[in-house]
Parts: structure tokens; sequence; C-alpha cells
């Protein structure tokens, strides 16, 4: 029997992992598909420099690169705005299934100013970014093991730093020469082909020709007529001033067998997901066993606790009773700063509502890589919209406190949050507008995140509120004694401070091995799409956070201690201090930051992030411990 069961608990989990994982790599290629023909033009386009040792993003032109006759923005959505990203076309010109080898772009000859730009970019190692047919260029590095699959680094280096052989002066070179692959899936029938792959391999060439140079010279170091192409940086280009940098290109064309549809798998699969997918199930596993093991044994301790008081047949025989009993008469008496209290919950409320829609449509594709800042947006409309429900949550708790001007409450429900997130900001973008780059959010996008706040959340706000202050308040289950109860000396381990820092350490716990791959994709520049994961994650977080919080509750009012309404809210809450410490651990350990305004800039964006998720795990806390309090003071006999 036993054997069976244990077979049939293996089968259930073996079943789990497995829809878990369909689920992991499912995703939507985000555009339509485009058919192309033998000879059509295919449009390169560039965008951002970026680098993980600066985290400031700089537009392509920037840096003096060849520009095409007329540089042209493309249209870009909210989310890549805020990202960065600046997608303008290039003086790149393909043409579908026709190989070219050794075009010339332009020639450019270094000023002291120029050399300087080159050279500060190379030294912090920043990459070129480029676009064609929505497939992001990748630098393909393929490892000594030959079993290992292929891993590609988005774009490629402006260039490196080396030194000539028999000298120790370390000179900078630049990448002028690129060969491209244009990787494409053909349809037999029609004849038509989609892009399905487009890498690169950067080469420093210092190109030579004879005689003076006009647009029409040949190059004696890479020539088409006599089937000479770059395969090396063996005579790499130094930057240095006036020296003569000549910029050129080849384009190969392979045909493939990866269907359009799969063409982002490559992209996607970029690191040993091995570790990924032991460390995250085992994690889960972990706190799952723990979340049991605290529901087994608050069940038992709280169904004897309550079967025993109500089989009490004599009002000494109540009074002798000790522990959470006795606080009937305070336990729903309204916490200090009761209208703060409202105001956070309801702000949490909030961020549940918009963390739980996106990662539900990031999980069914909607929001692939492929949707260039699709994410972002999605958050913050969906912020924006959740304003409804943030206003109802915090005008039915307000309404619980006996509160009666539900009006001031919306308001600094819908203010405060976002208006410590917006100053913080505000201090950031200023920091990036003065380093130039080009990361700094416009005037035009301010605005536009000012009208959706006050144009749209803020009304909501006013709805949500207006509609659950209408509503009946919610009755207590006990009443309130008018003299509050003295509440007896606290053992040490009950100490505020100490019981609110443990209850944050098993909520991050649940979190914090996915914390890392999520914190990777941000700031080293990588794709993060295993959402399944994540909202797996978000799930185990909500019922540990509700665990861990009606745990120390309960113990709390055990010791006659009825000040639980903002301790809930703080048990959890304190996740928040150790995913920062975490974020500075990793700062240190994983990232190669050295400039002060990158070190600020990413200890100010980790500060927002701790602070909402403070937030959320807070009021996941929260209202546990008042459905928690609830049921028990209300499955209880009180005279």
């Amino acid at each position: 029997m036993d054997f069976r069961r244990r077979s049939t608990t293996i089968s259930a989990l073996l079943l789990l992992l497995n829809l878990i994982h369909g689920s992991f790599c499912f995703y939507l290629p985000g555009v339509a598909p485009e058919d192309f023909l033998k000879g059509d033009e295919l449009k390169v386009k560039v965008n951002k420099l970026t680098s993980t040792k600066t985290q400031l993003p700089y537009s392509y032109y920037s840096l003096p690169y060849c520009p095409p006759k007329k540089i042209v923005d493309s249209a870009e959505n909210l989310g890549e705005v805020l990202r960065g990203d600046r997608i303008e076309n290039s003086p790149y010109v393909l043409k579908m299934r026709e190989p070219q080898m050794c075009n010339t772009v332009c020639r450019i000859v270094l000023d002291a100013k120029t050399a300087k730009k080159f050279k500060e970019k190379i030294n912090d190692e920043y990459r070129v970014n480029m676009i064609l047919d929505n497939l992001p260029l990748v630098v393909p590095i393929r490892r000594r093991d030959q079993e290992s699959p292929t891993v590609y680094q988005l774009g490629f280096h402006v260039g490196l730093k080396g030194q000539y052989t028999g000298s120790k002066d370390e000179k900078y070179f630049i990448h002028n020469h690129l060969a491209f692959t244009v990787k494409y899936h053909k349809d037999l029938q029609t004849d038509s082909a989609r892009i399905v792959g487009f890498e690169v391999k950067p080469f420093s060439v210092k190109h030579e020709y004879e005689g003076k140079w006009d647009d029409k010279v040949r190059l004696t170091t890479c020539d088409p007529h006599t089937k000479h192409t770059v395969v090396n940086s063996n005579s790499p280009q130094e930057v240095a001033e006036n020296k003569e940098i000549i910029f050129t290109y080849d384009v190969e064309f392979q045909e493939s067998d990866v269907k359009w549809a799969s063409r982002w798998d490559a992209y996607l699969l970029m690191n040993d997901d091995q570790i990924h997918w032991f460390s995250i199930v085992n994690s889960l596993m972990i706190v799952l066993f723990l979340s049991g093991m605290v529901a087994m044994i608050m069940l038992r301790t709280l169904y004897r606790d309550i079967s025993k008081y109500n089989e009490l047949e004599t009002q000494e025989e109540a009074q002798e009773e000790t522990g959470w009993k006795l606080v009937h008469g305070d336990v729903f008496r309204p916490p200090t700063n009761s209208d703060l209290l409202c105001i956070y919950v309801g702000t949490g409320v909030q961020f549940f509502g918009m963390l739980l829609v996106t990662m539900i449509f990031a999980v069914l594709g909607f929001l692939s890589p492929s949707f260039r800042g699709g994410l972002m947006t999605a958050m913050l409309l969906l912020w924006v919209f959740m304003g409804l429900f943030a206003g109802y949550a915090s005008a039915r708790l307000y309404k619980m406190f006996k509160g009666s001007d539900w009006k001031k409450t919306a308001f600094r429900t819908a203010i405060m949050f976002p208006g410590i997130v917006s100053a913080i900001f505000f201090v950031l973008n200023a920091l990036i507008w003065g380093q130039k780059s080009s990361g700094a959010v416009p005037f035009g996008t301010m605005f536009a995140l000012i009208v959706l706040w006050f144009g749209i959340s803020l009304p909501l706000v006013y709805v949500g509120s207006y509609v659950g202050f209408k509503k009946a308040a919610i009755e207590d289950p006990v009443k309130t004694n008018k003299i509050p109860r003295q509440i007896p000396e606290q053992p040490w381990y009950m100490n505020p401070i100490f019981s609110i820092l443990i209850g944050g350490i098993l909520p991050f716990g649940a979190v914090f091995i996915e914390l890392f791959f999520i914190l990777t994709s941000i700031w080293l520049n990588q794709f993060y799409y295993i959402f399944g994961f994540l909202l797996m994650v978000f799930c185990i977080l909500i019922v540990t956070c509700a665990e861990i919080t009606i745990v120390l509750c309960y113990f709390q009012l055990c010791s006659e201690d009825y000040l639980w309404w903002w301790r809930s809210y703080l048990t959890s809450g304190s996740s928040a201090f150790y995913l920062f410490l975490y974020a500075t651990f990793y700062f240190f350990t994983k990232l190669e930051i050295t400039k002060l305004v990158s070190g600020v800039l990413y200890f100010g964006y980790m500060l927002i992030a701790s602070y909402a998720f403070f937030v959320l795990t807070g009021t996941i806390g929260f209202y546990a411990c008042l459905w928690f309090t609830r049921l028990i003071y209300s499955s209880v006999k009180i005279d």
C-alpha cells in the first residue's frame, strides 16, 4: 500500500515537472513573419551601445561611426524608451541570399576628440547592438568542448586593448570589419525565405590601398576581385589621433533547418540551465517542506487550543487560561498610524495585481523578449489600472478602523509610493543626463508618465475608494474593550525587531536563487524568459509570507501581545531588507562597476526594487494575519 502510494506521488511529481518544463520554454515570436525573396533589401538597424561596467547606454551615433545619408529614428514604445533603446537606421545594405565581400562603408580620420571617445568606450567594454528583422545581432562563441552548445553574446565589442609584439605599451584597437552571417529558412514551394539568425564575427584590420583615397579605390587587405577576405586580426587597426580607419563588412547567407517560430531558441538558451533547474527545484522543495511542517504544527496546536477552550464550563476556569484567548478584547483595537497602514496595504494590493497579471501574460508568451520593452510597458500600464483595487482595499480597511475621511486616504494611497519612487527616479535620471547617456528619460516620456499617474491612476484610486467605503464595514468577530489591556513583559525572542528580522528570512529564501537570474538578466544584459518558474516561485513566496507571518503572529498573541497589525506587515516585509543585502553582495562579487555614478544608479534602482518588494510581501503577510485572527477568534465562544 505504501509502495503504491509512493509510486503515485512520484508519478504526479514527474508529471508536474513535465508540465512546468513545457511552460518555461513557451513564448510567442512577437511579430508577424516577413518573407523575403532573393535580392530583397534587408534593413540593418543599430541600437544602443551597452556596457556591464558602466550600465550607461549610449546611442550608436554618439561615436563617429559611419552614418547613413539621413538618420531616422524608429518608433519606440514606452518600455524601450525607459530601457534606453535608441533604434536607428544604418548604412549597412544587405540583399537577401546575395553574399557580399569586403563592402566599404566609409573612411574616417580620427582627431584627438574622436580618438578619445573610442578609447573611452573600448576601455569601458562597450558593445555595439544591431537588429535585423527584429533579431538582435549576436557573436557566436564555440567552446573547446565540441559537445557543448554554442554560446551567443549580444552585440560585439567596440574594440579591444592589446600590445604590439615586443612592446609593453597598451594600445587601443577598433573592430572595423564585420563578417555578418544571416541564417534563413527557405520555403521550398514559394522560394521565399525567412530570417532565423543574425550573427557577426568582428575583426580589427588596418586596411591598405594604393594611391589616393576615393569611393572606388580597391583595398589590398580585402578585395572581392581576388577573393582576398579578412579572416583574422593579425594586423589590427589602432585608435589614435590622425589615424585613418576604413569600415568594411562581409555578408554570408546560410540555409538553416530552424523554423521561424523557433528562431529565438538559440538566443534564450544562453546559459547552463542545468544549474538553474536543479537549484530552483531544490529551493522550492525545501520551502514547500518547511511550509507543510509549519501548517501541520499550526493546525494541530490551534485545534487543540480551541477545543480545550470551548470545553471550559466555568468563568473561573476561563480566567485561569493564559495565551491568545485573554487578549480577545484588544486584538481588534485599531493600531497607531492606522491611516498609513491602510495606504501601504492598498499599494501592496496594487503591486500584487500588477505582478500576477504580468506573469500570467508572460507565461502565456505575450511578453517574449522579441517584443522589446513589452514587459516594462505592460507593468506600467497594469500598475496604473490596478489603482482601482488599491483604492478599494485601502478604503475597506480604513472603514474597518472607523475612519471617516476616505478622500484623504485615497489621495495619499495614489501619491505616496509613486511619489517616493519618482523622487528617487528623478535624481537618478539627472545623474544619467549628466553623463549624456541615452538611458536618460526624455521630457516627453516624463510628461506621459505624469499623465498616466495623475490622469488615470489617481482617478481610479478615488473610484475604488468610493466603492470600498460605500460598502458595509467589516465587523469584528469579538467586541473591543474600552480600556486597553496591559501587555506583560515579553521574552527576548519576542522582541519586535528580532522577530521581524527572523520573519523575513524564509520568504527571501524562497526567491533568492531566482533573484540571481533576474539580477543577471538586468545588469549583465541577458535575456530572462523562464516566466513559468517565476510564477511558481511567486506562488511559493505568497505561501511562505503568509505562513511565517501567521506563525509569528500566533506566538505573539500567545504572549498576550495584541499589537499585531503593524508587526504582521513588517514581519514578511522585512524580506526586502535581505533582498537589498543580497543586491549589495551581488554588486561586489558579480559586477565590475567602477564608476561612482554607475554604482549610485545600481543601488538607487535596487533600493526602489527592495521598497516595492517590502510593500508586496508586507501586504501578503498582513492579509494572512488578518484572516488568521478573524478565523480563530470567531471559532471561540466568548461570553
